[in-house]
């Protein structure tokens, strides 16, 4: 299995057709994040057989120059800085003492972190979750399957009440399944500042016998 034949799978389905029937219709009235040509990035940068760690997010950011086709990740410098990003940075910080700035996640992916989405595309203009029940959900549901059924065991991090939604998705006993609460602002304090999420995420891959993360 590669990601190229997955999605192709995908678009013989008709969900599939009337998502992108959708999502052409919204990139051509109106600003869409993010670009178009960066909608399966995740995909490009993490092939199926490299991944380790699943990070699941919910929709893109929606300012500019933020969203890059990978979650949790900003595109830019310049970029509003995500508070659920800083929050990823300060127990980062906390959990392994690292400083990170370049809030560019692209490093992650190549090392094998799948950076999905639940939903791969959003409005512009501060209009969160406004592709959600449009498809994407479907598609997303596909591609945690189809990790599922891989023999080579995977971590996967769920943060959050709809990420958590997946875990009936997840039924393979190679696998791991690392929960947590979001890390946004409404809800950080309230158990995922001292999770130390990236030291179980990498103790995780030592027992499965992977390359531990550079964070």
């Amino acid at each position: 299995m590669n990601w190229t034949e997955l999605i192709e799978e995908e678009r013989q389905n008709s969900y599939f057709q009337e998502l992108e029937t959708f999502i052409n219709k919204a990139y051509e009235e109106k600003k869409v994040y993010p670009k178009k040509e960066e909608i399966y990035r995740a995909f490009e940068l993490t092939p199926f057989e490299k991944v380790k760690v699943v990070l699941l997010g919910q929709d893109p950011y929606h300012g500019e120059n933020q969203a890059h086709g990978l979650s949790f990740s900003v595109a830019s410098s310049d970029a509003k800085f995500p508070p659920s990003l800083r929050n990823i940075f300060k127990e980062l910080k906390t959990d392994l003492g690292i400083e990170r700035t370049n809030r560019d996640l692209t490093d992650w992916a190549e090392q094998g972190v799948l950076l999905l989405n639940t939903v791969l595309t959003v409005d512009g203009d501060a209009k969160a979750g406004s592709h959600r029940k449009k498809g994407w959900e479907t598609f997303t549901d596909h591609v945690i399957n189809t990790l599922n059924m891989r023999d080579k065991p995977i971590v996967f991090v769920l943060w959050g009440n709809d990420a958590k939604k997946k875990i009936p998705l997840i039924t393979n006993p190679k696998h791991k399944i690392i929960t947590g609460v979001h890390p946004s602002p409404l809800s950080a304090n309230g158990g995922f500042f001292g999770s130390k999420p990236f030291s179980q995420i990498n103790e995780a891959l030592v027992e499965l016998g992977e390359d531990t993360i550079k964070w």
